[in-house]
Parts: C-alpha cells; structure tokens; sequence
C-alpha cells in the first residue's frame, strides 16, 4: 500500500494565500472578460479558478495530506503527484501575478489621466509586463533552474587537525527526489560530476527520493556509482514518510552504501582517525529533545563529523561536541529572492540554517541545497549543488 508524500507545514502557510490569489483570479476574469468575450467561457474560466481556490482552501482548513490520499485512490500515485506539482506550480506563478496587478492598478490610479496622460500610460504598460513577469521567471526556474547544477568548495575550519586530514577530499550530496522532476539520466550527471572531484569519502544526506512510488533502487544504483573509499549517508524525512527507512539501509548496504542509523564508522587515514556519525530525520516537533543518545557515538581523540539530514540539530551537535554537521533538508529555500539584503523564503519558517556555512564556538556546520526539488518542481535563486569538503586547521569562535 503507498502512502502520500507528507506535506511539510509550510504548505498550510502557503494554501490559503493560493485559494484567496484564485478567488482574485476568478474575480478579475468576470470582470474584464465578460463584455469583451462569451459570457460562458467567462462562467467557466471563473469556475475553473474558483474550484482551484476551493481546492487550496480545503487543503488550508483540512488536513491536506487526507486530500492527497484521496488523489492516489482515484488516479494513482503517480498522477496525483503530477498533478499536486503542477497545480503549485501555476499557483505560484498566478499569485503574485494577481499581486502585482492591483499594486500596478493602484499606482495607475493615484495618476491623473488628464494632467498626467503619459505618465499614467508608462504605469499601466510596466504593470502588464510585471504581471507576465511571475509566469516567466517560474518557467525558468522549472526548466534551467531546476536541472542546472554546481560545485562548491568549502573549507571547514577544525581545531588542532591531524595533518593526516589536511588533504581528504569529502563530497557531499543531497535531497535527490528522484521521481517525476528528476529523472536518471539527470541524476546519473551529477554522480559523474562528484566523481570527477575525485573523493576520498562520499556523503549522501538524505532524500534519495520524495514519496513510495519513485524509484528508489534506481537512487541506490546511482549512488553506488560514486568513486570514493567509502560512502556513507543518513535519512532524510522523505524516506521515513514514505515508510523506506529499512529498505533502503538493507539495500543500499548491499550495493557498497552504508546508512547511519544511530550509528558511526571510523576510519583511518595514516595516524589520523576521522568518525562519522549518522542519525535519522529528526522531526520538527522534537526540535526540544534533538539527537538523544548522539552524543555516544563520538570519538575520542578523531575528528566527529555528524550526518544529520535537518540542519536544525546544529546548536544540539555541537553542545554535544561534534566537530562538524553536514546536512541538506531545505534546498537553500529553492526559491529565494533577495530584498534590501535580506533573503526571503520559506525554509527560513522552520530553520534559521538554509544553507552555506555555519560556526558555533568550535563547531561548524555546512548546509547542501540539494539537487532535485520538492512541493514545486522549480529552482530560483537557489541552484542545485554538489559540496566538495575539505578540513582546514582552526580556531574557536
């Protein structure tokens, strides 16, 4: 039996500004389309975006997972992702369309059309180019956005680092969501790339796929494929929703991926110790009781590198002293936009950790925007990544 992708809790923030942006919508095609065209293809455009607002609106005041399951019994898994997906996708795109209609409306309207003619005419022309603006920079995000993809090359500061570490080469990748937006050929790229980096270690955190119906042993095969000494991972909250935990530890074992579930593996590189921890998706609603128990599983006298996929676990790791957290869980917001250099999206809801580097006192924390997308299958502003890590000796903060 499949069970829909559990929605995060930021699609009850989102739902309601969707259903009132379609009730707009539909407000604004009676109003404009009724004399200029057919009175019924205005009916029915305005129904259309109505039953979407209601559709929203039930979401906000329901549980909106309920109507997801109601979508995989009718029409399949499959379907009712592509369906959920696309549906956001226009979403996104309409509301603040409709947005900036009204803002363009109302601008137009504080000009007077008698003493200031061509002024007025420049507004009400910037307006309908700003309206079109949302459609466009969605269908680039959901085109070249959402399959382009980068290296960045950090330097993780750690205190008095065995030489021994100085020159390991760790990669580190995440949240693939192989499904319907990701397919193998572009997750088989990114594997090529990582290897191309010539890892000595190679870190997979979580996410290999977003609901039970996606591919997951086509994930673990990829993976498999990277070059490195060892590959190591933990899971993510999309494995645990979709009730995979066991499988893909048991399978990605067998193709030479080992998953920390509670657990570490040391390794040793000439005199030098390096210990890798992993714990499972830690839930949001624990966020006061994170990591019970990690703590155990550091190791004296090594380097401690905690696999943790939520990077809210941060301040917790290093009270408990690891030296270093790799996670990746919030796509570096997937959709971002900077204003007055300040960075607006909705990972920064649930976590003040979005993405890049961290520093707390001796400890660090590095944050992977991922590679595949969820909730919307587009990126802006926060391009896809693989992490190529390398340890540096440091100081404390």
């Amino acid at each position: 039996m499949v069970s829909p992708t559990n929605p995060h809790f930021t699609d009850f923030l989102i739902l309601p500004l969707m259903a009132l942006a379609q009730c707009a919508i539909a407000w604004l095609v009676l109003r404009h389309a009724w004399r200029r065209y057919s009175k019924w293809i205005a009916v029915m455009m305005a129904c259309g975006f109505l039953i979407v607002g209601a559709i929203f609106m039930i979401g906000a005041l329901a549980e909106f997972a309920r109507f997801t399951a109601f979508l995989v019994r009718t029409v399949g898994m499959r379907n009712a992702d592509r369906a959920r997906i696309v549906t956001f996708l226009w979403c996104f795109s309409s509301t603040p369309a409709v947005a900036l209609y009204f803002v363009a409306r109302f601008a137009a309207s504080r000009v007077s059309p008698d003493h200031q003619p061509e002024r007025r005419k420049l507004i009400v022309a910037a307006g309908k180019l700003a309206v079109g603006a949302p459609f466009i920079i969605a269908g680039y995000g959901a085109t070249v956005g959402r399959t382009s993809f980068g290296v960045e090359e950090i330097e993780i500061p750690v205190e008095n680092l065995p030489s021994g570490l100085e020159r390991l080469r760790i990669v580190q990748i995440s949240d693939l969501h192989l499904g319907p937006f990701l397919n193998e050929a572009q997750l088989a790229r990114v594997i090529d790339a990582a290897n191309e980096l010539r890892p000595d270690i190679a870190l997979v955190t979580g996410d290999l796929i977003s609901s039970s119906a996606d591919p997951v042993d086509l994930a673990l095969k990829q993976c498999a494929r990277l070059r490195a000494d060892r590959i190591l991972g933990c899971l993510g909250n999309h494995e645990r929703y979709a009730g995979l935990e066991d499988y893909v530890t048991e399978k990605g074992g067998n193709r030479g991926v080992r998953f920390l579930r509670m657990e570490a593996e040391n390794l040793r590189f000439g005199s030098a110790e390096i210990n890798f921890g992993g714990v499972d998706y830690q839930p949001f609603k624990d966020r006061d009781h994170y990591l019970p128990g990690a703590g155990s599983l550091i190791r004296p006298g090594a380097v401690n590198i905690l696999l943790s996929h939520n990077p809210d676990v941060f301040p917790t790791a290093a009270r408990q002293g690891w030296d270093v957290t790799l996670s990746g869980h919030t796509h570096g917001g997937q959709v971002t936009v900077e204003i007055l250099n300040q960075t607006l999206n909705l990972a920064r809801v649930y976590t003040r950790y979005v993405t890049g580097f961290y520093r707390q006192g001796r400890a660090s924390c590095y944050v992977n925007r991922g590679i595949g997308t969820i909730g919307i299958p587009a990126r802006i502003g926060a391009p896809a990544e693989i992490t190529l890590v390398r340890l540096v000796k440091g100081k404390s903060l």
